[in-house]
């Protein structure tokens, strides 16, 4: 896949490109600041774009706008947040939005290489890739509250699956159902969940997801 980094740590950016490149990738652009990421993606579009949120000139939220910036102009690459901090405002819009190829993980949760790869990978191919803490501070669950406890077990199935990408056609041949059925879980999800309509801009899909992950 082809891919352009914006960090302005240079030691992580560098260990970034090289770890991309020993996985066969191709790194289009690394650039330290969100004015050359915009750049950048407007020269050549990648498949997917990896970004911190805090950056210069003021080190809060440049990174995380610039994203939000890419993903109004061009849906079809996939951003993934790299951050040690949850910017709770931009980060919200991001993932509740329209948007499918997001991704945001917190750079010292990544343990493994593998978890980062995989994350990349699944954000470029049009699927989410969240970490667990950035969904719950998102969402201000408190721990004793389970909002998946309405559903029935085939909702949570038909959930279970929306959470790996899958569109309702896929959901239901994996599952053996009909699309139709799959239409009545998904809107049943929905409504046990609270998640009305919002109009243009806010996905009930996204949404449903992000509390089955932060659950």
């Amino acid at each position: 896949m082809r891919v352009i980094l914006a960090e302005d740590s240079i030691l992580l950016r560098e260990g970034l490109v090289r770890l991309l490149a020993e996985e066969g990738h191709e790194v289009l652009a690394a650039v330290g600041d969100a004015d050359r990421l915009l750049q950048a993606v407007a020269a050549t579009p990648p498949d997917v774009v990896v970004a911190d949120v805090r950056m210069p000139p003021t080190h809060t939220d440049e990174g995380l706008r610039a994203a939000l910036e890419i993903r109004r102009g061009r849906p079809e690459v996939g951003v993934l947040v790299l951050s040690q901090y949850v910017e709770k405002r931009y980060a919200t819009e991001l993932l509740t939005g329209e948007s499918e190829g997001v991704g945001y993980l917190l750079k010292d949760r990544v343990v493994q290489v593998d978890e980062f790869l995989d994350a990349l990978e699944r954000v470029a191919a049009g699927r989410a890739a969240f970490d667990p803490e950035v969904v719950r501070q998102l969402l201000g669950r408190t721990t004793h509250v389970d909002p998946l406890a309405r559903l029935s077990a085939r909702e949570r199935s038909v959930l279970a699956e929306m959470a790996q990408g899958h569109t309702n056609a896929a959901i239901a041949r994996r599952l053996h159902i009909s699309q139709s059925a799959v239409e009545k879980h998904t809107n049943a999800i929905f409504d046990k969940l609270e998640l009305a309509g919002g109009g243009e801009g806010y996905s009930r899909r996204v949404l449903a997801v992000l509390r089955y992950l932060g659950s």
